[in-house]
């Protein structure tokens, strides 16, 4: 017997403040990107971009490694272990005069961070199912989203008045915050006898169980697709406003407003997704954000840059589409692995992770003189999850227009 969907506000605000950390060890930190590069005696520019990617890869190894063990062991201890890495991690980028070891710091704070990111989508499906799991994950999603329209502003506040440092002691703050506030008032949602003993063979029947469903197979995909393309606009954006559009004072505050852009598109999911179903609104915002980046390729195929109003113009076109697809891709995965919710998180995140960072790496390192790459990658892989959902097509049952 299916469990009553009831709006659980407290449940709801500490899953997003659990994904919100993450956004904010991501985001804050992009004004400071010349900064921390300059500091630790980084010759070429493109390099910076591995202080966003490589906490990417890092989500997407501690999903796989740290995720599934939640099956058995339950989803709080996880979050604490993943927290008590994440401070060490960020300690690690405070004290070094190393940018390797920033990296690996950085991929570190990633690793630990995973579990806030894919237990808490664990315990949304530990809770919820269907249409309404992905209407609670939109609303989630949003408030993760809408983190980065103040992040960039934060963090250009913290240099201005202190230094770079002061962004990693202020998630650090942050984090014990939103741990504390978890430890306190948020009760386990697996109970021990839904857990799976824990054996050796977890993670190898666990990953047997995601792949023989086609559909979290190609949900997955498409998440890994979708992401890999936005990736490439947080690794380069800095570079882009700052250095292309010479507009450095300016970054923050259009950073925020093409979040804003996600956010809304987020809400208006949540408000329709119950009524027109994840899987519809996900397609057509799918053709949405391939037609978007396919018209900008078309119109400025030789390269040069358009203005900036219309480049935020096509930014905002293509974000709003996005919206509509983050939440959705990720509630259509877990939708058949609730059984195996997290290991199935775990597959879900690690996979379109790995997926994701090398496609942000390779587009961004294009990305020097214009924005045309950029648009390229989003078309590119805007067509091939367009592909995907079409060969599963006939399971979706999509309505045509």
């Amino acid at each position: 017997m299916n469990k009553p969907q009831n709006f659980k506000f407290e449940f709801v605000a500490l899953m997003a403040s659990l994904m919100s950390i993450v956004a904010l060890a991501i985001d804050a930190l992009l004004p400071a990107i010349p900064q921390i590069g300059a500091s630790l005696g980084v010759t070429n520019p493109e390099d910076n971009q591995l202080l966003i990617t490589m906490i990417f890869l890092g989500i997407g190894f501690g999903q796989l490694i740290l995720g599934p063990l939640s099956d058995s062991f339950g989803r709080k201890p996880l979050v604490y272990v993943g927290f008590v890495i994440f401070f060490i991690a960020s300690f690690i980028c405070i004290s070094t005069k190393d940018f390797k070891w920033m990296i690996i710091g950085r991929t570190l704070q990633g690793f630990g961070l995973s579990t806030a990111r894919t237990i808490s989508i664990s315990m949304v499906r530990d809770e919820f199912q269907g249409d309404y799991m992905a209407k609670i994950i939109s609303i989630i999603v949003m408030f993760f989203l809408l983190v980065p329209v103040i992040a960039p502003t934060l963090g250009q506040l913290l240099i201005n008045f202190f230094n770079w440092e002061s962004i990693f002691y202020f998630n650090l703050i942050f984090g014990l915050l939103i741990v504390i506030w978890f430890w306190i008032r948020q009760p386990e949602t697996l109970a021990k006898e839904k857990r799976i003993k824990f054996s050796s063979n977890l993670y190898v029947n666990g990953t047997k169980e995601f792949f023989k469903n086609k559909e979290a197979i190609a949900f997955t995909l498409i998440s890994g697709f979708i992401t890999g393309s936005f990736m490439v606009y947080l690794s380069t954006s800095q570079q882009i406003f700052q250095e292309q559009y010479n507009l450095a004072e300016m970054f923050p505050y259009i950073f925020a407003s093409l979040a804003i852009s996600i956010g809304v598109s987020t809400f208006l999911n949540s408000q329709l997704v119950v009524k027109y179903g994840m899987k519809r609104l996900a397609y057509y915002a799918c053709i949405a954000y391939t037609l978007i980046s396919v018209l900008y390729v078309i119109l400025f195929w030789s390269g040069i840059n358009p203005s900036i109003y219309i480049l935020l113009s096509f930014f905002a076109m293509q974000f709003f589409a996005v919206g509509f697809l983050f939440g959705n891709l990720r509630a259509l995965a877990m939708q058949p692995l609730g059984h195996i919710a997290g290991i199935g998180a775990a597959i879900n995140g690690f996979l379109s992770t790995v997926l994701a960072v090398p496609i942000a790496n390779y587009i961004g390192s294009f990305v020097e003189t214009s924005v045309l790459p950029l648009f390229i990658g989003f078309s590119v892989f805007g067509l091939l999850s367009l592909s995907v959902f079409l060969m599963i097509k006939s399971k979706l049952k999509v309505v045509s227009v």
